[in-house]
């Protein structure tokens, strides 16, 4: 799929600083010379930026957002942390969320353009020096066996393309071009993809199609959604690489389909990707008819959407789903003959929390202020607590809670399997699903958001009928398997709002230590405490 042009368009509205402590390239003989070292500043500045900082126009749809008619109170609630959440980060000590993104380089080199090294290798040198530097989530897993893993440390590796491109048109001089996203794993896991019948070419059937697969997307991946949809492809890979660029706005200015099916695409249908205006409108419907909300309920399930059409063998019709979820970290970057530049992302997001709430607004509703629970008490005892509130309801939680994951509950899972006790610990302690950033110079905390607790549901028997775990926190729904096993041992959940883990970290918590499995890094369980951190019963 040749999408030079729309690289090229995008790239043309965008607004770009100069990296000025770097080596500017050499035009000379007909090509730009680059720097070895231009690369890996690039890099590295560019996930580094990426991991504190937002665009304006994520920010713009967020601020709108609380504004549309409908909006609940609980997603003001939950938009009000994220953008309060985008202040902490730009501060560049805590990132936007702890799950820092696994580091995704997408890259269009002309011919012109000469490095003399292995760009890929100077490419993830420099997210990896980012990623230590700034002590960022190494979330990245190798295998050591088949079933055997360990984290690699510096999140490596990255996710690098680098594709042959021609120059932009009216270009006199060549450009090497470069997308950066970090990626978190929460959103890569609601991308899906369905190698379905032509029959789908149907407006009843696109339509039942659409109301299936983003009532099923659920919360867990922090919506506020950017959601995106294709269809078509010469391959699926084709159709999922479209898919994930579709997510970072980087095929926003693809030619389009009016309602009537005449639009500036051309009768023949000629580009390899355009948009279709309907059925973004419509599938925008759909997402706030879901009822699913931004992770509470209520219309604000999407900020946006994109549909896209693609070519398609006559045998194969291709279709993606995917989002990017409210840490919507993707910046652009260039080098031609000028220097090396990065996209500018706003450093005062304060401008647009001002722009959703009014200075006399409280971060806080007076009924919420009724509502404090204490974690420091006897479990049964929380449990009772909690059996006081109705779903949805908003509460402030003081006190102490584990800290642990996938990989802890694996660790337990394998004491029982050896006819060992499970740590006394859990049976005292609520458990919040979550793996933090490294701890900052001069902070209590690093940055500590909730994982989606559904990947935790297959422990829901082991633990529950032990007594263990009887009171959970996290994000997203729970399965058929959590909530029987709930029903009949007395299990809890709460919700933590996604996406806001600079300010949980900067505002909430008192202090964390490793208590267990130090050697699982960000998925050693630790022993967390918490004040007036906000909840929401599920």
């Amino acid at each position: 799929m040749d999408i030079a042009p729309l690289i090229g368009e995008r790239f043309s509205k965008t607004e770009f600083a100069a990296l000025v402590t770097v080596q500017k390239p050499v035009f000379q003989d007909g090509r730009l010379l680059v720097p070895p070292a231009a690369l890996e500043a690039l890099s590295e500045e560019a996930f580094r930026r990426l991991s504190f900082f937002y665009r304006r126009s994520h920010l713009a749809l967020l601020a709108a957002a609380c504004g549309k008619q409908g909006t609940t109170e609980n997603e003001r609630a939950v938009i009000r942390s994220l953008l309060d959440n985008a202040v902490i980060a730009a501060e560049g000590r805590l990132p936007l969320c702890q799950d820092t993104g696994a580091a995704c380089v997408y890259a269009w080199k002309p011919e012109g353009v000469v490095t003399g090294v292995d760009d890929r290798a100077l490419l993830e040198r420099g997210a990896v020096s980012a990623y230590r530097k700034h002590r960022l989530r190494a979330s990245i897993l190798a295998p050591a066996s088949f079933f055997d893993e360990y984290n690699t440390g510096g999140n490596l590796p990255a996710q690098i393309r680098i594709e042959a491109a021609p120059p932009p048109e009216n270009a006199a001089l060549p450009c090497y071009r470069f997308l950066f996203a970090a990626k978190g794993g929460g959103s890569s896991n609601k991308t899906a993809y369905f190698p379905s019948a032509p029959d789908i070419l149907y407006h009843d059937s696109w339509d039942n199609f659409l109301r299936e697969k983003i009532e099923a997307l659920g919360t867990a991946a922090c919506p506020p959604y950017r959601l995106a949809l294709v269809l078509g492809g010469l391959s699926p890979e084709e159709n999922l690489e479209t898919l994930k660029l579709a997510t970072t706005e980087l095929l926003d200015d693809a030619p389009y389909f009016t309602p009537a099916g005449n639009g500036n695409a051309g009768a023949a249908c000629t580009p390899a990707v355009f948009r279709d205006l309907f059925w973004e409108n419509r599938a925008m419907e759909i997402a706030e008819r879901s009822g699913l909300g931004a992770q509470l309920g209520g219309k604000r399930l999407a900020l946006d959407v994109r549909v896209l059409r693609l070519p398609r063998h006559a045998a194969s019709c291709p279709v993606s789903i995917g989002v990017s979820c409210a840490a919507h970290r993707n910046m652009l970057g260039f080098i031609d003959e000028r220097g090396v530049f990065l996209e500018k992302l706003e450093e005062n997001p304060a401008e647009f929390l001002e722009r959703a709430f009014k200075k006399a607004d409280s971060a806080l509703s007076p009924e919420i202020e009724t509502r404090r629970v204490c974690f420091d008490v006897p479990i049964a005892e929380l449990c009772e607590k909690l059996s006081g509130f109705k779903a949805g309801e908003a509460l402030l939680a003081s006190g102490k809670m584990l800290v642990a994951r996938d990989a802890a509950h694996l660790a337990w899972r394998k004491l029982l399997k050896k006819g060992e006790p499970l740590p006394p610990y859990l049976f005292r302690y609520p458990v919040f699903y979550a793996g933090p950033a490294e701890t900052p110079a001069g902070c209590v905390a690093g940055s500590i958001g909730p994982t989606t607790s559904a990947r935790m549901d297959g422990f829901a028997e082991e633990l529950l009928s032990r007594g263990a775990s009887l009171v959970t926190v996290g994000k997203g729904c729970r399965s058929a398997i959590w909530t029987d096993a709930a029903l009949r041992y007395g299990g809890r959940y709460l919700i933590a709002a996604g996406g806001a883990a600079a300010l949980i970290a900067s505002r909430h918590v008192v202090s964390v230590k490793i208590i267990d499995y130090p050697e699982l890094a960000m998925e050693a369980v630790r022993l967390l405490e918490v004040k007036d951190l906000r909840l929401f019963t599920a």
